[in-house]
């Protein structure tokens, strides 16, 4: 007797298929751009755009009456600075859908590039301000290459570390070839005699080992090593002795018109503004008496201008900063994000506590920016791209948290089964 099989419809061949799966398609691929983001993600990109136009609008008041007075309009600067800030807060977002592997196949890429750059400082196209010869100029935009560097340097970093995470218990695999490469991309900024940058760039590569979790004694030697090598280019630098020594003189008016004029007029700014200040575009201090009043001392002009109240919320939105950043770096799974996201909050986070300690003299002038605040357009599109960098890696989180949830859930089963097995 035989049995009749049921007939078995080809799969291939029905011609409705398709259809479901390109709605399917379409429903995870907008399920992926709608999908909620983390409040890390929201912190970082909330703080990130309040201190650009917090910048801005500080900008705006501490250079329109020195543009005034040389015959230019008086929002002429801050619309330079606001064309960075259009270009650059797009570019966070863009770089903030980007996914993990790009910012791992980008690293080598991205330091060869930042290298590259740099080298042009060398060329006719670069040009030296204040002793540093550390700026180019191409059609007319004059652009620090060396801003690009510390983001390439923090990913790179980050990279090499991640692929040596199982030998880092031993220096040789810890310091080569991180040290050469870093010192070699350091060096190319030392050659334009900027310590100021060396340093922030020293403190990316610290930040990264710390975050790597290698032993204390091999983060040790690299920082006791990076302070030799600042202090050797501070004692045979005259300028820069000169600087420091200004700075140590308890009595600086003994040489105010030299050393001690910027600092001695970034202190009265502070102490004018009081607590709650003289009010929004009411600083004395710029009309021309502060040097790099929308630069290197615009914390000054905050404090005129807004008092100690306007300083105390700069400060607060930079320790927001910092609190979703380090979140990122403590619910991470991942060491590249760990490590990368390390090296760039100590960047941002670390150049702005020494820019406002330079403000307040508890260190030298050591002429750094404050991110997100300070005129310089590569300097504000660097920041906003290592926060987009910053950003992309939140968006990592909830499946980090999911995956270490889920771990935990694995052995707290497993010791249940254990335990039962054994009663």
């Amino acid at each position: 007797m035989t049995t009749l099989q049921p007939r078995t419809r080809p799969k291939a061949t029905t011609p409705a298929e398709p259809a479901p799966a390109r709605g399917l398609a379409a429903r995870v691929s907008l399920g992926r751009v709608f999908a909620p983001v983390p409040s890390e993600f929201l912190l970082i990109a909330s703080m990130a755009l309040l201190l650009t136009v917090f910048g801005l609008v500080m900008i705006l008041s501490a250079t329109s009456a020195t543009a005034t007075a040389r015959g230019e309009a008086p929002w002429e600067i801050v619309l330079k600075q606001g064309l960075f800030a259009v270009l650059g807060v797009p570019l966070m977002f863009v770089a903030s859908r980007l996914p993990l592997t790009f910012w791992k196949k980008i690293a080598w890429p991205a330091l060869i590039f930042a290298v590259g750059f740099q080298l042009l400082v060398f060329t006719p196209l670069g040009h030296s301000a204040d002793g540093n010869r550390n700026w180019i100029t191409i059609a007319g935009f004059q652009a620090q290459p060396s801003e690009f560097l510390k983001l390439a340097l923090a990913l790179w970093v980050a990279l090499v570390l991640f692929r040596k995470q199982n030998l880092l218990s031993k220096w040789q695999h810890v310091f080569i070839p991180l040290v050469p490469v870093a010192g070699l991309a350091i060096a190319t900024v030392m050659a334009g005699k900027d310590l100021g940058t060396a340093m922030i760039l020293v403190l990316v590569v610290l930040g990264a080992l710390f975050f790597s979790g290698v032993k204390l004694r091999l983060f040790i030697l690299p920082a006791i090593a990076a302070a030799g090598v600042v202090a050797f280019y501070a004692v045979t630098s005259p300028d820069r002795m000169r600087r420091f020594m200004s700075f140590l003189n308890p009595n600086c008016l003994d040489d105010y018109f030299n050393d001690c004029y910027q600092p001695l007029h970034g202190i009265w700014g502070l102490a004018s503004g009081g607590v709650f200040g003289l009010g929004l575009g009411n600083s004395r201090e710029k009309y021309d008496w502060l040097p790099a009043a929308a630069n290197d001392y615009i914390f000054a002009i905050v404090g005129e201008e807004l008092g100690l109240i306007g300083c105390a919320v700069v400060l607060a939105l930079f320790a927001l900063f910092a609190v979703g950043a380090f979140h990122v770096i403590r619910k991470t799974d991942d060491p590249f994000v760990r490590i990368a996201a390390g090296g760039i909050t100590i960047w941002i986070v670390g150049q702005a506590l020494v820019n406002v300690g330079v403000v307040l003299r508890v260190f030298p002038v050591l002429g750094v920016p404050l991110p997100f605040m300070s005129q310089g357009g590569t300097s504000l599109l660097s920041v906003l791209v290592a926060s987009g960098v910053l950003l992309s890696f939140a968006r990592t989180l909830p499946e980090a948290v999911a995956r270490r949830q889920a771990a935990i859930d694995l052995a707290a089963a497993r010791r249940r089964a254990a335990a039962s097995r054994t009663r």
